[in-house]
């Protein structure tokens, strides 16, 4: 056993002498791997037609790559604690451009699944890396820089998704959902080969024990096969399915076996302690509830324009394009505010504009259209930039607070965690949003079945009014069953527009909830005005 003071192995950081290169190289690599989850999920329709899936079997295209990005999230601390980011990322990079290159030739389920599996394993160690440079080999003159460009690329990426993925579907093809990550991954590579400065591995210090991979495999384990659950929850019926309760039950037991092996046999790469801060619990909260309120620009909009309004994806991307475009000014703009101002008061400004914009939003009704959504997405643009920004400001600032730097582990093991509330906030609002706005739609739909009788005053006369229009085209009685059809239509347009409204006000209550939990966060001593005013060589 060993004791919890062992060391890890020691790294001494080296900042390097190209940071924008460097800065650009992991950004890159997030923008890929965030990319790339997002066109498939708006681009699953093109997929499964182009490979002649099954809805069922389409499910486990997004389920498999997600999952494994899932998995390499915690170990990811052990690798690059082993290993180095650098040479991490690297070879991650050339896997994943290789194999995005091959996806589209795959034409058998298991080969496109087995593919993707490797796809997400190596972009999954994009996102917890790129914190660990920003940390440990940028000086911190440009760390302000580094979180400004990493939330514009996220909030940017993830809006611009739904373009990129309707272009190619239009000019291209759907090979181009995956070939677009073979173009922009050996960019990163040659920015990461120059700007991340090469460092010999680590070696444990004499006396205390080489580290351990087999908690981080139960932990990895174990998160991935819950992500499953949650992934493929809703088609199965949750805990009907015997599947979902097995999936449950080993995702548990291998956390808690993780949580018992760590307890008992501490890993020298791995400390707990400082994430039991209160602060980074509640960042935490906020990052989930980011997610969730992202899912009112990403999902709710998108959806409503395409169910009630008969929209295209082209013809949607406009509408997203209001929130991404903007980002470039707008990460700037915030990082100037962070400088000067403490990043809990941005923060709070920002969840308050999403709330005021999904306020705007919740005024939909079915005539609707994209220039609608125009002024609303303005303030919802602005509110998510200085929410995200702020929201990884403060984070970066708790691991300052910390002394992590001191340990390069500490700071692997902060970014695998919090990729961890990531993709788990993101999959449980996701899931939470699709079975509230069902839910609401079905409720909606009875209230409205109750005042849409036949012999009623205002159902016979709309009826009549339809089956008139219809009458020069159709014979009496065809004109009359046209009629009640539209008339049907039209009811579950109606139910549909009041759900996705009802969906709109729970994501603003849930931004009322995020700035209470922002009010229990206390102050970090060190502020961003201290932290750019550092020496370069300091860190």
């Amino acid at each position: 056993m060993t004791s919890p003071d062992s060391k890890a192995p020691e790294i001494h950081p080296t900042l390097t002498t190209h940071p924008l290169l460097g800065v650009a190289g992991v950004l890159l690599g997030a923008m890929i791997a965030t990319c790339t989850g997002r066109l498939m999920s708006v681009g699953l329709v093109d997929i499964r037609g182009a490979l002649h899936l099954g809805v069922d079997e389409a499910s486990w295209i997004n389920t498999s790559f997600n999952a494994s990005m899932m998995f390499i999230g915690p170990f990811s601390v052990y690798l690059g604690g082993l290993l180095g980011p650098r040479r991490v990322l690297l070879a991650c990079a050339c896997i994943f451009t290789a194999v995005s290159f091959l996806i589209p030739f795959c034409h058998s389920l298991g080969a496109v699944i087995t593919m993707l599996v490797l796809a997400g394993l190596s972009a999954g160690t994009f996102y917890p890396l790129t914190l660990s440079f920003v940390l440990r080999n940028l000086p911190m003159r440009f760390v302000l820089l580094g979180i400004a460009m990493y939330a514009t690329d996220i909030i940017f990426t993830t809006d611009m998704a739904q373009a990129w993925e309707s272009f190619f579907i239009e000019h291209l093809s759907w090979h181009w959902i995956f070939w677009n990550g073979t173009v922009l991954t050996p960019l990163m590579i040659v920015l990461i080969y120059f700007g991340i400065p090469w460092q010999p591995l680590p070696k444990p210090q004499p006396g205390h024990p080489a580290p351990s991979w087999r908690g981080f495999l139960y932990a990895s384990l174990g998160a991935a096969i819950l992500y499953v659950a949650l992934d493929q929850g809703q088609r199965l019926d949750w805990f009907h399915s015997s599947l979902i309760i097995g999936m449950t039950a080993s995702g548990v037991l291998l956390i808690v076996a993780a949580f018992v092996r760590h307890f008992l046999l501490p890993n020298p790469l791995l400390h707990h302690r400082f994430l039991m801060r209160r602060n980074t619990l509640l960042l935490a909260l906020v990052l989930i509830s980011f997610r969730f309120v992202m899912l009112g620009t990403v999902v709710n909009i998108p959806n409503f324009l395409a169910s009630v309004r008969g929209f295209l994806p082209l013809q949607e991307a406009p509408v997203l394009i209001w929130v991404a475009l903007p980002q470039f000014v707008l990460g700037i703009a915030a990082m100037s505010l962070m400088r000067r101002i403490d990043p809990r008061l941005i923060l709070t400004a920002g969840f308050g504009l999403v709330g005021m914009a999904c306020l705007l939003d919740a005024r939909v009704t079915a005539v609707w259209a994209g220039p609608n959504f125009g002024i609303a997405q303005a303030v919802m643009a602005v509110g998510l930039a200085l929410a995200f920004n702020s929201m990884v400001g403060s984070i970066v600032l708790e691991v300052l607070d910390t002394g992590a730097l001191t340990r390069p582990a500490d700071v692997l093991t902060f970014a695998g965690f919090f990729q961890i509330v990531r993709l788990f906030g993101g999959e449980l609002g996701g899931v939470f949003m699709g079975h509230f706005i069902a839910v609401r739609e079905e409720f909606h739909s009875n209230m409205l079945g109750l005042n849409v009788q036949l012999g009623t005053l205002l159902t016979d006369h709309r009826l009549f009014g339809l089956g008139h229009a219809f009458a020069p085209h159709s014979t009496g009685p065809t004109a009359v069953g046209r009629a009640a059809a539209v008339l049907a239509l039209q009811v579950r347009q109606q139910a549909f527009t009041l759900a996705i409204s009802d969906s709109f006000i729970l994501v603003a209550a849930c931004c009322v909830a995020c700035l209470v939990v922002v009010s229990f966060m206390s102050r970090v001593p060190t502020q961003y005005r201290q932290v750019v005013a550092a020496p370069l060589e300091a860190k």
